[in-house]
């Protein structure tokens, strides 16, 4: 396992502020010994706690141009039939993963292909699993072709905690299957919309890993 780069500039400076805060206390607050035991084991957890959000896991990842894999780490919390406004205008399955606080926040292409369509939203910070955080809050949306044929639809959402949503995607990229194209800090979710006849492989509820879990087999 390694540190994912999104985090390393955060974990340096948190590092630099708990030990400047733990010296400070030590050398000024000298004869109050229990606080200042006390305040060193919360920074070691507030620093450790911040370091396994940013672990980078190696995966082994599964690779098949008609079998789309989740896009991150979660636990599944929509499975739907919905109307997709925004580039399809029409019918299509939507499957969502909620990413807790404790989840790698890695998100992951979620089959090989062509970006075709791609848009930052700025918007509010609703509570991820909440029916408007899709439409409402700070997203981006990408629309792949995929190899196996049909288009594919992925969104990163910002939730209450999750401010920051990095891509490394464009129109016209082409991607791979399971490489990430993005990462959001702190917290969200990811939304994925795929054609009526997908074969859908997970269930409400089911706990899925990105790049690894197959989520649908798409339809040739």
């Amino acid at each position: 396992m390694k540190i994912h780069k999104e985090g390393r500039r955060i974990l340096f400076v948190t590092l630099l502020v708990l030990l400047a805060l733990n010296l400070l206390l030590s050398r000024y607050n000298g004869p109050n010994v229990v606080f200042n035991r006390i305040f060193a084991g919360v920074s070691v957890v507030a620093f450790l706690t911040l370091l396994q959000f940013f672990r980078s896991p190696f995966r082994r990842l599964l690779t098949h141009e008609d079998l789309l894999l989740a896009p991150a780490d979660g636990k599944v919390v929509v499975i739907e039939e919905v109307f997709e406004s925004e580039y399809f205008e029409d019918a299509r399955r939507q499957i969502s993963v909620f990413m807790s606080p404790i989840n790698v926040h890695i998100t992951r292409n979620p089959v090989s292909g062509i970006v075709r369509y791609f848009k930052y939203h700025p918007g509010k910070y609703l509570l991820a699993w909440h029916p408007k955080s899709s439409t409402d809050n700070e997203r981006t949306t990408v629309v792949v072709e995929s190899d196996a044929g049909p288009l594919v639809l992925f969104r990163q959402i910002a939730g209450a905690m999750a401010r920051r949503i990095v891509w490394y995607v464009n129109e016209g990229d082409e991607v791979s299957q399971g490489e990430e194209f993005g990462f959001i800090k702190f917290g969200s979710r990811v939304d994925v919309f795929v054609p009526l006849d997908a074969d859908i492989k997970v269930t409400l509820g089911q706990k899925v890993k990105g790049g690894e879990t197959v989520l649908c087999q798409l339809k040739g």
